[in-house]
Protein backbone atom coordinates (compact mmCIF):
# COMPACT_ATOMS: atom_id res chain seq x y z
CA UNK A 1 0.00 0.00 0.00
CA UNK A 2 2.86 2.18 1.01
CA UNK A 3 4.54 1.87 -2.22
CA UNK A 4 1.31 2.16 -4.41
CA UNK A 5 0.75 5.73 -2.49
CA UNK A 6 4.48 6.94 -3.73
CA UNK A 7 3.82 5.96 -6.63
CA UNK A 8 0.43 8.03 -7.19
CA UNK A 9 2.32 11.01 -5.43
CA UNK A 10 5.29 10.92 -8.01
CA UNK A 11 2.97 10.91 -10.94
CA UNK A 12 0.86 14.31 -9.52
CA UNK A 13 4.68 15.80 -8.82
CA UNK A 14 5.64 15.20 -12.12
CA UNK A 15 2.16 16.39 -13.83
CA UNK A 16 2.66 19.34 -11.26
CA UNK A 17 6.31 20.02 -13.07
CA UNK A 18 4.09 19.58 -16.37
CA UNK A 19 1.76 22.36 -15.62
CA UNK A 20 4.58 24.56 -14.58
CA UNK A 21 6.83 23.69 -17.32
CA UNK A 22 3.83 24.87 -19.90
CA UNK A 23 3.32 27.86 -17.98
CA UNK A 24 7.24 28.82 -18.85
CA UNK A 25 6.49 28.10 -22.17
CA UNK A 26 3.45 30.32 -22.64
CA UNK A 27 4.59 32.82 -20.08
CA UNK A 28 4.71 36.73 -21.97
CA UNK A 29 5.29 38.71 -19.12
CA UNK A 30 3.22 40.46 -16.49
CA UNK A 31 1.68 42.64 -18.90
CA UNK A 32 0.33 39.71 -20.44
CA UNK A 33 -0.81 38.02 -17.62
CA UNK A 34 -2.42 41.07 -16.18
CA UNK A 35 -4.55 41.75 -19.47
CA UNK A 36 -5.53 38.29 -19.47
CA UNK A 37 -6.98 38.64 -15.54
CA UNK A 38 -8.76 41.75 -16.36
CA UNK A 39 -10.27 39.77 -19.69
CA UNK A 40 -12.05 36.60 -16.94
CA UNK A 41 -15.54 36.00 -16.73
CA UNK A 42 -18.19 33.82 -16.28
CA UNK A 43 -18.00 31.12 -18.73
CA UNK A 44 -21.21 28.51 -17.32
CA UNK A 45 -22.55 26.95 -14.13
CA UNK A 46 -23.54 23.23 -14.23
CA UNK A 47 -25.38 21.68 -10.80
CA UNK A 48 -25.75 18.16 -10.88
CA UNK A 49 -28.17 16.12 -8.21
CA UNK A 50 -26.48 12.27 -7.61
CA UNK A 51 -29.18 9.94 -5.95
CA UNK A 52 -29.84 6.25 -5.56
CA UNK A 53 -33.33 7.13 -5.25
CA UNK A 54 -33.04 8.41 -9.35
CA UNK A 55 -32.14 4.68 -10.21
CA UNK A 56 -32.56 1.51 -8.03
CA UNK A 57 -34.77 3.32 -5.39
CA UNK A 58 -32.66 2.29 -2.12
CA UNK A 59 -30.46 4.91 0.49
CA UNK A 60 -27.48 2.69 1.03
CA UNK A 61 -23.54 3.55 0.04
CA UNK A 62 -22.89 6.30 -2.28
CA UNK A 63 -26.51 7.47 -0.89
CA UNK A 64 -26.69 10.95 -2.18
CA UNK A 65 -24.58 14.06 -3.12
CA UNK A 66 -25.15 17.72 -4.94
CA UNK A 67 -22.44 19.79 -6.38
CA UNK A 68 -22.56 23.09 -8.27
CA UNK A 69 -19.16 23.84 -10.76
CA UNK A 70 -18.96 27.11 -11.43
CA UNK A 71 -16.37 28.21 -14.85
CA UNK A 72 -14.56 31.62 -15.66
CA UNK A 73 -11.85 32.40 -17.95
CA UNK A 74 -11.29 34.49 -21.44
CA UNK A 75 -14.23 34.48 -23.65
CA UNK A 76 -14.53 30.54 -24.40
CA UNK A 77 -13.69 30.05 -28.25
CA UNK A 78 -14.71 26.03 -28.70
CA UNK A 79 -11.37 24.79 -27.80
CA UNK A 80 -9.10 24.70 -24.18
CA UNK A 81 -6.19 27.10 -23.95
CA UNK A 82 -2.47 25.94 -23.88
CA UNK A 83 -2.08 28.01 -21.08
CA UNK A 84 -3.08 26.36 -17.41
CA UNK A 85 -5.01 28.90 -15.13
CA UNK A 86 -7.10 30.55 -17.90
CA UNK A 87 -9.96 28.80 -17.88
CA UNK A 88 -11.15 27.79 -13.71
CA UNK A 89 -13.15 25.47 -12.21
CA UNK A 90 -14.65 26.04 -9.19
CA UNK A 91 -16.36 23.37 -7.28
CA UNK A 92 -18.79 22.99 -4.14
CA UNK A 93 -19.93 19.61 -3.42
CA UNK A 94 -21.92 18.25 -0.49
CA UNK A 95 -21.85 14.29 -0.28
CA UNK A 96 -23.54 11.16 2.30
CA UNK A 97 -22.29 7.92 2.57
CA UNK A 98 -24.36 5.69 4.72
CA UNK A 99 -24.27 2.03 5.68
CA UNK A 100 -27.30 0.22 4.31
CA UNK A 101 -29.82 0.54 7.47
CA UNK A 102 -29.51 3.99 8.51
CA UNK A 103 -30.88 3.20 11.97
CA UNK A 104 -29.20 -0.35 13.02
CA UNK A 105 -25.79 -1.24 10.61
CA UNK A 106 -24.98 -4.42 10.00
CA UNK A 107 -21.61 -5.56 11.46
CA UNK A 108 -18.96 -4.71 9.04
CA UNK A 109 -20.92 -2.23 7.19
CA UNK A 110 -19.31 0.92 6.12
CA UNK A 111 -19.40 4.25 8.45
CA UNK A 112 -21.87 7.02 8.08
CA UNK A 113 -19.75 9.95 6.04
CA UNK A 114 -21.03 13.52 5.33
CA UNK A 115 -18.23 15.39 3.16
CA UNK A 116 -18.02 19.43 2.26
CA UNK A 117 -15.70 19.71 -0.82
CA UNK A 118 -14.30 23.17 -1.87
CA UNK A 119 -12.20 22.84 -5.21
CA UNK A 120 -10.33 24.52 -7.85
CA UNK A 121 -9.21 23.25 -11.12
CA UNK A 122 -7.74 24.34 -14.28
CA UNK A 123 -8.73 23.14 -17.85
CA UNK A 124 -6.00 23.09 -20.31
CA UNK A 125 -4.25 21.73 -23.64
CA UNK A 126 -1.23 20.31 -23.47
CA UNK A 127 0.13 18.80 -26.66
CA UNK A 128 -3.37 18.11 -28.13
CA UNK A 129 -3.86 16.29 -24.40
CA UNK A 130 -6.82 17.43 -22.66
CA UNK A 131 -5.97 18.37 -18.80
CA UNK A 132 -7.64 18.68 -15.74
CA UNK A 133 -5.60 19.32 -12.41
CA UNK A 134 -6.35 20.98 -9.33
CA UNK A 135 -6.83 20.43 -6.00
CA UNK A 136 -10.05 20.05 -3.32
CA UNK A 137 -9.88 20.84 0.59
CA UNK A 138 -12.57 18.45 1.56
CA UNK A 139 -14.69 18.14 5.31
CA UNK A 140 -15.54 15.59 6.81
CA UNK A 141 -17.62 13.77 10.04
CA UNK A 142 -20.42 14.89 12.06
CA UNK A 143 -18.95 18.84 12.02
CA UNK A 144 -20.35 19.06 7.81
CA UNK A 145 -23.60 19.52 10.01
CA UNK A 146 -24.96 16.71 6.75
CA UNK A 147 -25.96 13.76 9.75
CA UNK A 148 -28.31 16.48 11.01
CA UNK A 149 -29.91 18.21 7.79
CA UNK A 150 -30.44 14.37 6.60
CA UNK A 151 -32.14 13.72 9.52
CA UNK A 152 -34.21 16.75 9.80
CA UNK A 153 -35.58 15.87 5.88
CA UNK A 154 -36.50 12.11 6.79
CA UNK A 155 -38.34 13.54 10.11
CA UNK A 156 -40.19 16.04 7.80
CA UNK A 157 -40.67 13.28 5.34
CA UNK A 158 -41.71 10.20 7.84
CA UNK A 159 -38.97 8.53 7.13
CA UNK A 160 -36.93 6.19 8.56
CA UNK A 161 -34.66 7.93 11.29
CA UNK A 162 -30.93 8.33 11.23
CA UNK A 163 -29.03 7.59 14.22
CA UNK A 164 -25.43 7.26 12.89
CA UNK A 165 -24.33 9.47 15.34
CA UNK A 166 -21.68 6.98 17.17
CA UNK A 167 -21.03 5.25 13.65
CA UNK A 168 -19.48 7.68 11.18
CA UNK A 169 -15.95 8.67 10.16
CA UNK A 170 -14.36 11.54 12.31
CA UNK A 171 -14.24 14.90 11.96
CA UNK A 172 -10.94 16.09 9.74
CA UNK A 173 -10.09 18.67 7.15
CA UNK A 174 -8.23 17.11 4.17
CA UNK A 175 -6.12 18.55 1.04
CA UNK A 176 -7.16 16.26 -2.31
CA UNK A 177 -5.05 16.28 -5.36
CA UNK A 178 -6.56 15.54 -8.91
CA UNK A 179 -4.84 14.73 -12.30
CA UNK A 180 -6.79 13.47 -15.29
CA UNK A 181 -5.53 13.43 -18.91
CA UNK A 182 -7.67 12.81 -21.69
CA UNK A 183 -7.77 13.00 -25.93
CA UNK A 184 -10.92 13.22 -28.29
CA UNK A 185 -10.92 10.70 -30.90
CA UNK A 186 -13.79 11.86 -33.40
CA UNK A 187 -15.51 10.88 -36.16
CA UNK A 188 -18.42 12.92 -37.54
CA UNK A 189 -20.65 13.27 -34.52
CA UNK A 190 -19.55 10.46 -32.94
CA UNK A 191 -16.40 10.70 -29.91
CA UNK A 192 -14.36 7.73 -28.02
CA UNK A 193 -11.86 9.76 -24.65
CA UNK A 194 -9.61 7.51 -23.54
CA UNK A 195 -8.27 9.10 -19.97
CA UNK A 196 -6.48 8.43 -16.84
CA UNK A 197 -6.79 10.02 -13.48
CA UNK A 198 -4.68 10.07 -10.33
CA UNK A 199 -5.84 11.29 -6.61
CA UNK A 200 -3.94 11.37 -3.91
CA UNK A 201 -5.81 12.14 -0.44
CA UNK A 202 -8.81 11.82 1.15
CA UNK A 203 -9.04 8.42 -1.46
CA UNK A 204 -5.61 7.09 -3.19
CA UNK A 205 -6.30 5.57 -6.85
CA UNK A 206 -5.32 5.45 -10.18
CA UNK A 207 -8.27 5.28 -12.86
CA UNK A 208 -8.03 4.21 -16.52
CA UNK A 209 -11.15 4.47 -19.00
CA UNK A 210 -13.13 6.17 -21.87
CA UNK A 211 -16.14 7.85 -22.42
CA UNK A 212 -18.19 7.95 -25.85
CA UNK A 213 -20.35 10.37 -26.72
CA UNK A 214 -22.99 9.97 -29.77
CA UNK A 215 -24.83 13.48 -31.21
CA UNK A 216 -24.03 16.54 -31.57
CA UNK A 217 -25.45 18.47 -28.41
CA UNK A 218 -22.20 19.96 -26.48
CA UNK A 219 -20.18 20.23 -29.70
CA UNK A 220 -17.47 22.90 -28.91
CA UNK A 221 -18.08 23.15 -25.40
CA UNK A 222 -16.53 21.85 -22.11
CA UNK A 223 -17.58 18.46 -20.19
CA UNK A 224 -17.15 18.12 -16.29
CA UNK A 225 -16.54 14.80 -14.81
CA UNK A 226 -18.32 14.19 -11.97
CA UNK A 227 -15.83 12.76 -9.40
CA UNK A 228 -18.34 10.54 -8.18
CA UNK A 229 -20.12 8.65 -11.02
CA UNK A 230 -17.79 9.69 -14.10
CA UNK A 231 -20.44 11.03 -15.69
CA UNK A 232 -19.40 14.14 -17.79
CA UNK A 233 -22.02 17.16 -17.88
CA UNK A 234 -21.59 19.97 -20.00
CA UNK A 235 -19.99 23.09 -18.37
CA UNK A 236 -19.65 25.66 -20.67
CA UNK A 237 -22.00 25.23 -23.85
CA UNK A 238 -21.26 26.33 -27.11
CA UNK A 239 -23.23 29.72 -27.62
CA UNK A 240 -24.73 28.34 -31.18
CA UNK A 241 -26.44 25.02 -29.55
CA UNK A 242 -30.05 25.26 -30.05
CA UNK A 243 -31.32 22.45 -29.04
CA UNK A 244 -30.55 18.90 -30.19
CA UNK A 245 -29.36 15.46 -28.04
CA UNK A 246 -25.91 13.46 -27.32
CA UNK A 247 -26.12 10.21 -25.55
CA UNK A 248 -22.83 9.06 -23.54
CA UNK A 249 -21.79 5.88 -22.68
CA UNK A 250 -18.52 5.08 -20.50
CA UNK A 251 -16.88 2.45 -18.14
CA UNK A 252 -13.31 2.66 -15.44
CA UNK A 253 -11.51 1.05 -13.47
CA UNK A 254 -9.55 2.11 -10.66
CA UNK A 255 -6.76 0.60 -8.56
CA UNK A 256 -7.12 2.01 -4.66
CA UNK A 257 -4.87 2.67 -2.16
CA UNK A 258 -6.96 3.77 0.44
CA UNK A 259 -9.81 5.77 1.51
CA UNK A 260 -10.68 7.94 4.48
CA UNK A 261 -14.14 6.54 4.70
CA UNK A 262 -12.94 3.22 4.94
CA UNK A 263 -10.27 3.48 7.90
CA UNK A 264 -8.08 0.58 8.44
CA UNK A 265 -7.73 0.97 12.13
CA UNK A 266 -11.33 0.50 12.39
CA UNK A 267 -11.01 -3.03 10.64
CA UNK A 268 -12.18 -2.08 6.55
CA UNK A 269 -10.08 -2.95 3.98
CA UNK A 270 -10.79 -1.71 0.58
CA UNK A 271 -11.54 -3.64 -2.43
CA UNK A 272 -8.56 -2.90 -4.45
CA UNK A 273 -10.66 -2.39 -7.71
CA UNK A 274 -13.51 -0.46 -8.26
CA UNK A 275 -15.39 -0.48 -11.35
CA UNK A 276 -17.75 2.59 -12.81
CA UNK A 277 -20.66 1.64 -15.76
CA UNK A 278 -22.04 4.46 -16.99
CA UNK A 279 -24.99 5.70 -19.63
CA UNK A 280 -26.65 9.35 -20.19
CA UNK A 281 -28.60 11.05 -22.43
CA UNK A 282 -28.33 15.50 -22.52
CA UNK A 283 -30.85 16.94 -24.34
CA UNK A 284 -31.23 20.39 -25.49
CA UNK A 285 -34.42 22.96 -26.31
CA UNK A 286 -33.33 25.94 -27.07
CA UNK A 287 -30.58 27.38 -24.86
CA UNK A 288 -32.23 24.92 -21.66
CA UNK A 289 -30.20 21.64 -21.38
CA UNK A 290 -31.26 18.77 -19.34
CA UNK A 291 -29.24 15.44 -18.34
CA UNK A 292 -29.89 12.06 -16.92
CA UNK A 293 -27.65 9.45 -16.23
CA UNK A 294 -27.25 6.15 -14.77
CA UNK A 295 -24.14 4.66 -13.18
CA UNK A 296 -23.26 0.88 -11.45
CA UNK A 297 -20.47 1.27 -9.27
CA UNK A 298 -18.89 -1.82 -8.25
CA UNK A 299 -18.16 -3.11 -4.43
CA UNK A 300 -15.40 -0.33 -2.48
CA UNK A 301 -15.17 -2.34 0.57
CA UNK A 302 -14.91 -6.15 1.36
CA UNK A 303 -18.01 -6.92 2.84
CA UNK A 304 -20.27 -4.97 0.41
CA UNK A 305 -22.59 -7.72 -0.53
CA UNK A 306 -23.17 -6.23 -3.96
CA UNK A 307 -22.91 -2.89 -6.26
CA UNK A 308 -25.28 -0.24 -6.53
CA UNK A 309 -26.77 1.69 -9.22
CA UNK A 310 -27.03 6.03 -8.81
CA UNK A 311 -28.90 8.26 -11.04
CA UNK A 312 -27.64 12.05 -11.70
CA UNK A 313 -29.77 14.75 -12.95
CA UNK A 314 -29.03 17.85 -14.44
CA UNK A 315 -31.15 21.08 -15.63
CA UNK A 316 -30.35 24.19 -16.87
CA UNK A 317 -33.50 26.12 -17.51
CA UNK A 318 -32.63 29.83 -19.82
CA UNK A 319 -34.81 31.74 -21.59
Amino acid sequence: MVKISVVFGAALVAVSGMVSGSMAQTAQGSEHVLQATQARHSLGVVRLFTNDVLADREDRWRTGAFSVSAFRGPAWTGSLPQQPFQVMEYRFRAEIISPQSLTRPAPGDRLYAGTLWFGAHTHFDWQGFDMVAGADLAITGEQTGLRSFQAFIHRALSMRRVGMENYQVADGTYVHGTVEMSRALTWGDVEMRPFGEVQVGVETMARAGFDLTWGSLGEGGLRARDPITGQRVAGITNIADIGGWSFLLGADTAYVDSSVFLPEDRGYQVEETRHRVRAGVNFGIGQTNLFYGVTWLSEEFEGQPEGQLVGSLSLDIRY
